[in-house]
Formats: structure tokens, sequence, C-alpha cells
């Protein structure tokens, strides 16, 4: 699988108000490793995600996937954005397939590949619906089953599972450490939340207030069973990434509840 090499990265946005979101940012992810990033709202974890997926430039700096520089959108990279991107008028085999119909795969071709994402994501029988006829749960598998249409090497979210109930959060939770230990992609994960960071990190990204760069970061390599969740490790890790966090001021201006999302 393709790993990922950033090396000084800087995005700043212009306007009337100039940003700079990330500053000289340093970050390499193994290939195969799924990592998460977390920190301070507004400490420029998506700025960084865009810029890994070649949908926002550098400003300075690399960023390369593979050992290949990212200029622009890659063809095995996949994003899941909190928003989903799903097409209302478009069904869910449509809205899975999109991604393949854009880079101009056949119609039996995807019809194919579509039919058995949706037979592992246990949304067969939905194939013909509408998102606005499916549960918030069921629209985050349509999202992911296009990116596993996409047959991607690496596969980047940013708080995919952010609006969800914490029983539904939880079950998506265990359905994405089980692709990963199925496909061993690259994964990144942009999240707020303390618990669904030690759960699926092998190792955490902790950022700084912007401009955001990595603080530290914390090596969490019993990641990777549904059991972990109930082991002291996984609690004494949860404390060590809270204590981090509060270090890097991320609970300064932040309600926090006790699973460690944001409020």
């Amino acid at each position: 699988m393709a790993g990922i090499e950033v090396e000084g990265l800087t995005v700043a946005y212009s306007g009337a108000k100039p940003v700079v979101a990330v500053r000289s940012l340093d970050l390499r992810v193994d290939g195969g490793e799924p990592v998460a990033v977390i920190g301070p709202s507004g400490c420029g974890k998506s700025s960084l995600l865009l810029a890994l997926a070649g949908l926002v430039p550098p400003s300075a700096g690399a960023v390369r996937i593979g050992g290949e520089g990212v200029a622009g959108p890659r063809l095995r990279t996949a994003l899941m954005l909190q928003d989903l991107g799903l097409l209302p008028w478009k069904t869910v085999e449509h809205n899975a397939g999109l991604g393949l119909e854009i880079r101009g795969v056949d119609a039996a071709t995807r019809r194919t590949v579509v039919r058995a994402v949706l037979e592992r994501l246990g949304l067969a029988e939905f194939a013909r619906a509408f998102p606005a006829e499916l549960s918030g749960g069921m629209r985050q598998r349509v999202a992911l089953a296009r990116a596993l249409a996409l047959d991607a090497d690496v596969l980047l979210m940013d708080e995919p599972l952010s609006a969800l109930d914490a029983l539904t959060r939880e079950d998506l939770q265990d359905l994405l450490l089980g692709l990963w230990l199925q496909r061993r992609h690259t994964q990144v994960l942009v999240t707020h939340s303390i618990e669904e960071a030690v759960f699926l990190g092998r190792r955490i990204v902790v950022m700084t207030p912007r401009p955001g760069r990595v603080a530290a970061i914390l090596d969490n390599p019993e990641a990777g069973e549904r059991s972990y969740r109930a082991s002291e490790t996984f609690l004494h890790r949860c404390v060590t990434l809270r204590r981090m966090l509060a270090e890097e001021g991320a609970f300064a201006s932040t309600e926090v509840d006790e699973a460690g999302g944001e409020r």
C-alpha cells in the first residue's frame, strides 16, 4: 500500500482576512498504517486532509503518496467528508458508483463492482433507495461504499461519524476496523473523539492550535481488535491522549463530553 510523506507543509488561504491553517507540518504515514489526527478546533486538520487528497494546493512544502508528488486528486485516494457528499436525487447504487462513473468506468463494470461492495456493507437490498429514505448510519455506509468501489489504497476521512448517535457510531467504527483488517489500506482519520482516535489509530497525531503543526505523536500499537475498547490499556491511552490535548489547549474554548467528543 502507498505511504504518505508530508514535508514542511504550509496551507494558507487568501481573502479579506488571510488565514494560515497549517504551517511547516511534517508527517510520515507508512503504507498500510491507520493513523488518527486530533487537535483543537480550527487547528488545520481538515486542511491537512484536503492537501493529502490533492484538493488544496500547498502554499509551501510537499505532499507525496507512494513516492509521487500530489499535484491534484489521485485515482486510488478516496476521501470521506463529514457531509458525505451524497446526491439526493440518485439511488444508493448510483451514489456508490459515482466515483467510477466520473473516472469513465463502463456501466457494466460499475454495476458489478458496486453490487459486490453493497453486499459487503449490508446495503444490497437498498440499492434502489434514495439517501432520504436511509438512516444516518446507512448513509455513512453508502459514502464508504463509494470509497471502496474505487479500490482505494489510501482512505482519508474527515470526521465521517461525528453526526451519529453513540451506538451507530461504535458499530461503524467496528466496520471501519474490519475493512482495514481485510484490506490493509493506508488510512488517515480526522476526528474530535478521543475514544475514536484510540480505537482506530495505530498512531495518533496531536496537532497544535492554528496554524497547525504536529505537537506530538502517541503510539497505540494495540489498536486493531474490537475487544480493545474493554481493555485497561485502551482506557489508559485515552487518559494519556486527553492530557496531551489539554496541554495543547484543545479544551480551552470547547466543551467536551465524556467520550472525548466535541459538543
